[in-house]
């Protein structure tokens, strides 16, 4: 409709000009035309603009497309490829049986995520969304998950670029601005997997967790789920400052940050923690001075191992205190 619209403008002053150059109008009729032609223009060109904020407003902010951002992310992960770190090569603390789902249908699309549980778990346990970094739902993603499992968390690791793998950083790119121009599929996709681990695997507490890409939806999550999640952990994932956003959340929040990571940049980290500080939400954020963006990725190569390390230890906590107590 906006551009029906703006080409119905543009037709109108053309016809004015045509007009004008054959000498059709005399002064009067000028007059009442340009008059007419002004208030429409004007009146128009307000409902445009209030018709634009609203769209841009409907996406949500950590995702709404952003040049700058894709371009801050491409320097940071410069050269980087999707190598298994040590974090996913760690073993479980207990055997984990695995098994691949379906879990959510988009746009009439199955959408089928990896599922890891304790083996020999009998009852309902907590449960855990986990959301890919921006190479995709790749082995080293289910690795972790299997890691997370053996905590003693049923781990829905979710597929938000429907099947797709990136194997090198344009290509992650590539899917990241795919997600990032049409968010409402990744959003849906996230409800289902909310509404997949109560319904079918009766989950006695649900948190989400991700890391790079997957750490802005991971507040994303929180976002759309403000009243029904029950935590959430963000790894150096695009962030929310907006107060007025952030007020509806009702869960804890931790998250894990670099000092030297350019793309997520420690003030922006600090201004997010200092928004809930002021709305009175529960929040353990955490800096880490010499690490840089991703160093806590279960596929690449900006790992830092004292970091991730402490990371590791201060999630398995957190999630233990929300999703355990």
């Amino acid at each position: 409709m906006l551009t029906q619209l703006r080409a119905w403008l543009k037709t109108q002053f053309s016809a004015l000009g045509h007009r004008l150059g054959t000498g059709r109008l005399g002064t009067g009729r000028l007059h009442t035309w340009l008059v007419a032609l002004f208030s429409l223009t004007l009146g128009l060109s307000l409902v445009l603009q209030a018709c634009d904020r609203s769209i841009a407003s409907s996406f949500p902010a950590p995702n709404r497309p952003g040049a700058d951002y894709t371009d801050r992310m491409a320097q940071e992960h410069k050269g980087d490829r999707p190598i298994a770190t040590p974090l996913s090569q760690m073993e479980p603390q207990q055997p984990v049986a695995t098994q691949r789902v379906d879990y959510a249908t988009i746009n009439g699309k199955t959408i089928t995520g990896f599922l890891a549980q304790p083996a020999n778990a009998e009852a309902p346990l907590p449960a855990l969304i986990a959301i890919h970094e921006w190479w995709g739902l790749n082995d080293n993603i289910e690795a972790v998950s299997q890691r997370l499992a053996g905590e003693g968390y049923s781990v829905l690791a979710v597929d938000l670029y429907g099947g797709e793998l990136a194997e090198a950083p344009d290509q992650a790119r590539s899917l990241m601005q795919g997600v990032m121009a049409d968010p409402e599929p990744a959003q849906e996709n996230l409800r289902q997997a909310y509404e997949y681990l109560i319904n079918q695997q009766q989950a006695t507490g649900v948190a989400s967790i991700g890391w790079c890409f997957g750490g802005a939806w991971s507040l994303n999550t929180a976002l759309l789920l403000p009243e029904q999640l029950d935590a959430a952990v963000i790894y150096y994932g695009r962030l929310q400052t907006d107060p007025e956003v952030l007020a509806p959340l009702q869960m804890p929040i931790a998250g894990f940050f670099g000092g030297l990571d350019q793309g997520i940049p420690v003030a922006d980290v600090k201004a997010f923690e200092a928004a809930l500080r002021s709305l009175g939400k529960t929040a353990e954020i955490y800096i880490y001075d010499d690490a840089n963006h991703a160093f806590s990725n279960p596929s690449g190569d900006r790992y830092n191992p004292e970091a991730a390390a402490d990371a590791w230890e201060k999630t398995i906590a957190f999630l233990a205190k929300y999703l355990k107590a």
